[in-house]
């Protein structure tokens, strides 16, 4: 005698159990993809939205805050010196925003400096700016991204633990190559540009 559960005799039940097995590995799966595009996806707008607010704070004070060497902004208001003018210091991702320099409780340009999505298992955006240019960088996860991009890739800037893919730039700065590199490149020609006019001496 055949013993039915739910009406499902034991190899319906044994169909039944692989199907949903197979449904939830899918489910599953579709899942942790489209959590990993909606972490990109605030990436993207995160650099978007820290590369307009540089872009204000330019607009007003006529250059841009310097780049710490862990990929920090150095803007937020440190220790006075001797003189009792305040020193910059790095902001904390996630905690401060790009204010004033003259009136710290001013934040027109953007409230709070948002972290990466993961940020708490490594991951971090990299700020770059020597005062004239600056480029920002974030590592998206998903290498399908039309906004990925491999020459940021090859350069192997750490984006925390990972290696930064995607990015920002003022102006025409290249995000394949340093700062310091494309204004050696802009100045060689300028040069070239002087030597062909007879306006260069060296």
């Amino acid at each position: 005698m055949k013993i039915r559960l739910l009406g499902f005799d034991k190899r319906e039940q044994s169909s039944v159990l692989i199907i949903l097995s197979v449904l939830s590995i899918v489910i599953a799966a579709n899942m942790r993809i489209a959590v990993r595009k909606a972490r990109d996806v605030q990436r993207k707008a995160d650099i978007r939205a820290i590369s307009d607010a540089l872009t204000k704070y330019y607009n007003e004070f006529g250059f841009f805050p310097l780049g710490g060497d862990d990929g920090s902004i150095v803007a937020c208001k440190g220790e006075l010196d001797e003189d009792g003018i305040p020193e910059f210091r790095s902001c904390k991702w996630g905690w401060e925003g790009l204010r004033d320099i003259f009136d710290e409780s001013y934040a027109p340009y953007i409230k709070v400096l948002p972290p990466d999505p993961q940020h708490g298992k490594g991951a971090r955006y990299k700020y770059i700016s020597n005062g004239k240019r600056f480029q920002i960088y974030a590592s998206l996860e998903n290498t399908e991204e039309p906004e990925y991009d491999s020459s940021i890739m090859e350069r192997n800037i750490s984006c925390g633990d990972r290696v930064c893919n995607f990015g920002l730039a003022f102006g025409d700065t290249p995000l394949d190559k340093s700062i310091e590199e494309y204004e050696n490149e802009v100045r060689q020609k300028e040069i070239k540009e002087l030597i062909k006019k007879g306006l260069y001496v060296e």
